[in-house]
């Protein structure tokens, strides 16, 4: 949900400042007042808002509009990327010139009409909201691609080919499905995609659509207009409009149904989508990127899976080994995953004692990386010295289950059973949530929570 934008209005006149707090709030902002420029900095060092309408004159009988100026660019210094309107009811040409070369994004004159005053706070703020976005994505996806860059593992020799075809493909727009078994580092494999391609300084863009209800599909993927549905406030672009130029990660793309994966086979086509509610037709430039832990080629013969879409999607397919099939990469990823976890907890941790590299060695981590990280995870929380011990990986070797129920904890109980309909069903999220009497998204929240 689009947060209440937060107007801060400053003038010497309170019922021009009440005034303004009443048309603000009736257009939905949060409106602070202030009568002088210190109360304007004051409030402005005491929370962040999303624009700022200041007038240019406090002293009595003064019409330079110096203390508005001072004002200005003391704002302007303090953060740049903050809109601030000015307003005077004594409006020159030259006051004006001076306020927009310091910095003001915009100019009114009092008496003001409300009309093109909403207009241009409402421009200013969309567009500083836009460039914080874009900043904190620039900023996510160098955190990715630092993160894709280390966190890939592989130095086994199953790996030797996914690394080699990350390499010659990367660089590509080609679309790449990613197969393997839940936990075994398919996020990460398409991070490094991303971070090898000419893309890799525009947006990564992920989105779980095997989660996704068909009722919020296509705003989710395509966006929409204002008053598109109830909840429809305000206009939303969805996940294609906002990878534009950069890559979309589909993940579960498998347990899309067949409704839905129509939708999404259009705009695979042609990169063409209407938003919910518009009749206008926008186009994006995304590279698509899909993951799925079933067995595609089954699902397409058993008529679950469009051929089409998939042909489409899977341009090139790489195949991510289990763990238990790449044991060299057993102890590089743990102690990978404990020195981040020893920044994280704050511990001094210095190494797996002999009996936990072991442990870690024979057990046979059903749950890939994802169980791996999270043994790991333990381990630092649970120890009590300078070392992990086996005891504080509580790792049960494949000879040493606990299979009496009575000798399980509520969440162990509820991971065997999800583990036992996953097996059932071959893999297949929709059809083990049906066995276990949930809906699709709920057993995605559970699979979340045991970091299944």
């Amino acid at each position: 949900m689009t947060a209440v934008p937060r107007v801060l209005v400053a003038d010497d006149q309170p019922d021009v400042l009440e005034a303004m707090r009443l048309l603000l709030k009736s257009e939905g902002y949060e409106a602070k007042t202030a009568g002088s420029p210190s109360e304007v900095m004051d409030a402005l060092d005491k929370r962040e808002f999303d624009a700022v309408l200041i007038d240019l004159n406090y002293a009595r009988d003064t019409t330079s509009g110096a203390e508005g100026i001072e004002l200005l660019a003391r704002l302007i210094r303090a953060d740049e990327t903050l809109p601030v309107i000015v307003m005077t009811a004594w409006a020159t040409i030259d006051l004006a010139v001076e306020a927009m070369r310091l910095g003001a994004r915009d100019f009114v004159q009092k008496p003001w009409d409300n009309t093109r005053l909403l207009a241009t706070l409402r421009t200013q703020i969309d567009l500083r909201r836009a460039i914080k976005r874009g900043e904190r994505l620039e900023a996510e996806n160098l955190a990715l691609r630092e993160a894709a860059q280390g966190d890939l593992v592989a130095s086994s020799a199953v790996m030797r080919p996914v690394i080699e075809m990350i390499e010659r493909i990367g660089p590509s727009d080609a679309n790449v499905l990613v197969t393997g078994e839940n936990g075994t580092g398919k996020g990460t494999v398409t991070q490094r995609l991303h971070a090898v391609s000419a893309r890799a300084d525009k947006p990564f863009v992920v989105v779980n659509v095997g989660g996704l209800s068909e009722s919020v599909f296509e705003s989710e993927l395509f966006g929409h207009v204002k008053g598109a549905f109830t909840d429809a406030k305000t206009d939303r672009i969805g996940r294609f409009e906002t990878a534009d130029g950069g890559t979309l990660f589909l993940d579960e793309i498998a347990n899309l149904s067949l409704n839905l994966q129509a939708k999404l086979l259009r705009v695979v086509e042609t990169g063409e989508f209407e938003p919910v509610g518009s009749s206008r037709t926008r186009r994006a430039g995304v590279r698509l990127l899909s993951a799925t832990n079933a067995d595609v080629a089954s699902e397409v013969a058993a008529g679950r899976f469009r051929q089409d879409l998939l042909f489409r999607l899977n341009t090139i397919e790489i195949h991510i080994p289990p763990l238990r099939e790449r044991r060299e990469d057993v102890m590089p990823l743990a102690e990978r995953f404990l020195a981040r976890h020893k920044e994280r907890y704050r511990k001094r941790l210095l190494d797996f004692d002999p009996e936990a590299r072991a442990s870690l060695m024979r057990h046979a981590f059903p749950g890939n990386i994802r169980e791996l990280d999270h043994a790991v995870e333990r381990g630092v929380l649970m120890s009590k010295g300078e070392t992990i011990r086996a005891a504080d990986l509580a790792l049960r070797s494949a000879g040493e289950p606990r299979d009496r129920l009575e000798e399980m904890s509520i969440e162990e109980v509820e991971q065997l059973l999800i583990r036992k309909a996953l097996a059932r069903n071959d893999g297949n999220v929709s059809r083990a949530a049906d066995a276990l009497g949930l809906s699709r998204s709920a057993l995605y929240r559970r699979l979340q929570k045991h970091g299944m």
